[in-house]
């Protein structure tokens, strides 16, 4: 997929889905900057997605419902899931 239709996709139709859930609390993507790929270079990434719950029981209640089924179904149609790792992480925060 041409870089911005990834990104458009990824704002405009994937974005929604992911804010959809009432167990997510916060929602954030981070799409790699347009001087990554400058001059023919290709960015290990072409950015992070980040998501919130309030807890572990969150986001196990998060993951059978229909709202993540259709991020899940999304998701395997424009992301290299071989290429994309995840990962679980607590937020420790040191400013805010």
């Amino acid at each position: 997929m041409p870089l911005d239709d990834f990104f458009a996709y990824w704002r405009d139709t994937h974005g929604p889905l992911g804010a959809a859930s009432p167990f997510v609390r916060r929602y954030v993507q981070s799409h790699t900057r347009r001087a990554g790929y400058a001059s023919g270079r290709t960015p290990a990434y072409d950015g992070a997605a980040m998501m919130w719950f309030d807890d572990m029981n969150a986001l196990r209640a998060a993951a059978p419902t229909p709202e993540f089924e259709r991020l899940r179904a999304d998701v395997a149609g424009f992301v290299d899931r071989e290429r994309s790792p995840a990962a679980l992480a607590t937020e420790h925060v040191l400013l805010g």
